[in-house]
């Protein structure tokens, strides 16, 4: 169903096939921002974003290697979700908000910090990133770990986890507040994994999703 809607739409937007340069990664991208925010990560196809940018499906694995890669490049997210999942979820599932919390500070450092300050000014100024955002928080990343671990107000605590690790990103990366812009890892671990932690596995009665 989800692919009959998603070519459909396409119609009036459908051009012809593109040669496989970097014209065609631009095209896709453009394409895969436009149906991300219509029809979200689950109702999008690699077919309807291939046929909205005018070139072969393959083009998407040729290019990003998943509709989940090029979801990441599009919003420009600093690591692929499924990659980070399958890593988030090995060993003790009572120390995940520390590993959580060391994956993100890791990429973000790397890249200091540059891809987190551009994604969170488009969310500020376009309500595409905005949109995008948060199919990474409730889909991608949070939601589909919450699922994983089989814990009761998925919605919620992905909600709620989303809320800790943007709130951190944008006081260390955008705001810079000190002393925790120049805090070492262990240092933040150790502050934030407790709270994370409790959102990911703690008991939440009480707390209502609704």
């Amino acid at each position: 169903m989800n692919s009959d809607r998603g070519d459909g739409s396409d119609a009036p937007r459908r051009r012809g096939r593109r040669s496989g340069g970097e014209d065609t990664r631009a095209a896709l991208l453009e394409a895969a921002r436009e149906i991300f925010v219509e029809q979200g990560y689950n109702g999008a196809t690699v077919r309807a974003i291939a046929t909205r940018a005018g070139v072969d499906p393959a083009m998407v694995n040729h290019w990003f290697g998943s509709k989940a890669g090029l979801f990441t490049a599009s919003i420009s997210l600093p690591f692929d979700p499924r990659e980070v999942l399958s890593h988030l979820l090995e060993g003790d599932p009572e120390r995940l908000a520390e590993r959580m919390v060391r994956e993100f500070l890791t990429a973000w450092d790397t890249a200091g910090g540059g891809q987190f300050i551009a994604l969170v000014r488009s969310v500020a100024t376009h309500d595409t990133a905005g949109r995008m955002l948060r199919e990474f928080v409730t889909t991608l990343l949070f939601g589909r770990l919450i699922t994983a671990l089989g814990m009761d107000q998925p919605q919620l605590r992905a909600a709620l986890c989303g809320s800790q690790i943007s709130g951190l990103g944008m006081m260390r990366y955008v705001v810079k507040l000190e002393p925790l812009a120049s805090a070492d890892h262990g240092t933040v671990i150790a502050a934030i994994a407790p709270t994370l932690q409790r959102y990911l596995t703690g008991d939440l009665t009480g707390v209502s999703g609704e």
